[in-house]
């Protein structure tokens, strides 16, 4: 529990900084992070952690990047994390490019959700988005389903200027494959820019343009993760449409349950607040897990009440530094 009276037991760990993607809100250019390799965690580093949360009763665990399917021993940590004793679910995020070749494996292994980045269905644009080839991400979707995965979802970044004209088709494609969509809203993580009245769209805006399709019909006993999307049913197209708004929700941090661990080793216990807890160093010289445990502990008393994106912050790491 952190000092707020929140349970916290879901860590978002991140294996890898690096990406085979450019998305405009998430990496900037140039970023080379990765080729600080000795910096990165170990797959054994990762597994130590996640047997520390477990034991503090972290129970819910998502995989992150950067793009997690870079890292070529990420099925290994799957099959090592789903030995540990206290470890109920196994979440992964991906832009979904080289799913298709890795989803049964994953699924074989432990992985018990695929959430899937879909920012546009014109490939063009979303070539432009991301850097990216559509057609793999949606090879890879399909991969996903015929994996069974308990559940697959698709989230979508809200860009002013950008994929507005993408939200009705993107709701069209998940009722279409019987997948929930997440429409989620720009955060100062990358670069302020983002909240600028030419590239913020508020997931209300977002609404609004639904409602002159369908009807939202409110679905507040649905709770399709751990994370704080409120979900509606459209009416007519039988959509699952989830609104996550960190923005412009100012109870968004009222039920927070999570921290992240980045590839390099830190626990970061707020996306919006630069408060870090470095655990790298005591992972390669501290043979006790109890100095892993304190130090879980210590981050878990810095957790703020609330993020810090409504002020005056400036990102100092990019997103896929971080873990999505």
């Amino acid at each position: 529990m952190d000092p707020f009276g929140r349970t916290i037991d879901y860590l978002r760990v991140s294996v890898t900084d690096r990406c085979n993607e450019r998305c405009l809100y998430c990496m900037p250019e140039g970023y080379k992070g990765w080729e600080r390799q000795p910096d990165h965690l170990t797959a054994s580093e990762l597994l130590r952690v996640v047997r520390v949360a477990a034991g503090m009763g972290f129970c819910k665990f998502r995989l992150t990047g950067g793009e997690p399917l870079v890292r070529a021993d990420l099925p290994n940590i799957v099959r090592g994390m789903k030995q540990i004793p206290g470890v109920k679910h196994i979440g992964l995020s991906t832009n979904g490019s080289k799913l298709a070749g890795l989803a049964q494996s994953l699924r074989d292994e432990g992985v018990d959700t695929v959430n899937v980045s879909l920012d546009a269905l014109n490939t063009v644009l979303y070539r432009r988005i991301t850097g990216g080839d559509l057609n793999l991400v949606l090879a890879g979707i399909r991969a996903a389903v015929a994996s069974n995965f308990n559940c697959v979802k698709l989230n979508t970044v809200l860009m002013r200027g950008v994929n507005e004209s993408e939200i009705w088709p993107l709701v069209l494609f998940a009722a279409q494959h019987d997948l929930p969509l997440r429409l989620i809203e720009l955060m100062p993580v990358t670069t302020t820019d983002v909240l600028t009245k030419e590239n913020f769209m508020g997931v209300g805006e977002a609404m609004k343009l639904l409602q002159q399709k369908d009807e939202l019909i409110p679905q507040p006993d649905w709770k399709l993760g751990f994370g704080p999307a409120k979900y509606y049913q459209l009416k007519h197209t039988g959509a699952r449409v989830g609104f996550i708004g960190a923005m412009t929700n100012l109870h968004f941090c009222e039920t927070c349950n999570k921290m992240r661990l980045t590839a390099d080793g830190k626990v970061r216990p707020c996306l919006g607040d630069h408060g870090e807890i470095d655990l790298r160093e005591t992972l390669r010289h501290a043979p006790d897990d109890a100095a892993v445990s304190e130090l879980l502990r210590v981050a878990l008393k810095r957790k703020p009440l609330e993020h810090s994106f409504r002020g005056s912050y400036q990102p100092c790491r990019p997103m896929t530094a971080i873990g999505g």
